[in-house]
């Protein structure tokens, strides 16, 4: 059956849920980018108005953020920004540190070549923005290409349970980086970024899964210290 000869009940439910995940892909995007600053009321109206779409679709896109951990729904006030204090943003890069070098030790283990050559590939073309003189596009593109990173090693561990369970917490880790600190602060600190990965790849090249682990906990855990120390500097 093709989607013309479908019930029209089922055409609506599918078409509702591609414009329900247009929105929300729209909205998380520039959430992860920092556009949104931390505690900023959304309009519903301005997004509902954007995408030309009723009140409803918009609501379960924010629902789903919501549930995300990137904004809050609050009685009386709206739909804002979520913002997280200090201590928050250490608690979880410390649980994220965890769980990231579990999966670079399993990547060791498990690693191809074919793996490997396309981290090799990922990681020049992130030591290429170090000529990129705009911090900001510096900043955006290295976030792209910084996942792209991880998810190869994500693919190297051959493990789908481990890898569902780190995106959640990649989307988490982007919006805090572009929304707690000062605006965009990768984009001063993408040289020590990529020696961290350097490293990380030495040790999945040997297949030394102690040591992946280490390097992928302390690359994680810099990046509260990243985050405080550019938050520090924002408020001079």
């Amino acid at each position: 059956m093709t989607p013309l000869q479908a019930p029209l009940n089922q055409r609506s439910s599918a078409g509702g849920g591609r414009l329900l995940g247009r929105i929300y892909e729209a909205v998380q995007s520039r959430l992860l980018e920092g556009e949104y600053a931390a505690g900023t009321k959304l309009s519903v109206e301005s997004i509902r108005a954007e995408f030309g779409v009723s009140k409803q679709p918009v609501m379960e896109a924010l629902r789903l953020l919501s549930a995300d951990g990137l904004v809050e729904i609050l009685p009386q006030i709206g739909c804002v920004v979520t913002e997280y204090s200090l201590e928050e943003v250490e608690d979880f890069f410390r649980m994220f540190a965890g769980f990231e070098s579990v999966i670079a030790a399993a990547a060791a283990q498990r690693r191809t070549d074919d793996h490997l050559d396309e981290l090799y590939l990922a990681a020049r073309r992130m030591d290429r923005l170090n000529t990129e003189p705009d911090p900001d596009i510096r900043a955006r593109q290295y976030r792209v290409q910084n996942r792209n990173f991880h998810e190869i090693i994500h693919r190297m561990a051959h493990s789908r349970v481990m890898s569902n369970m780190s995106r959640r917490m990649w989307d988490l880790s982007d919006f805090l980086i572009n929304t707690t600190g000062a605006p965009h602060p990768v984009g001063s600190s993408i040289v020590e970024r990529n020696e961290d990965h350097a490293r990380i790849i030495k040790a999945l090249e040997t297949g030394d899964a102690e040591n992946a682990k280490a390097e992928m906990e302390q690359h994680i855990l810099s990046t509260a210290t990243m985050i405080q120390v550019t938050r520090t500097a924002s408020a001079f």
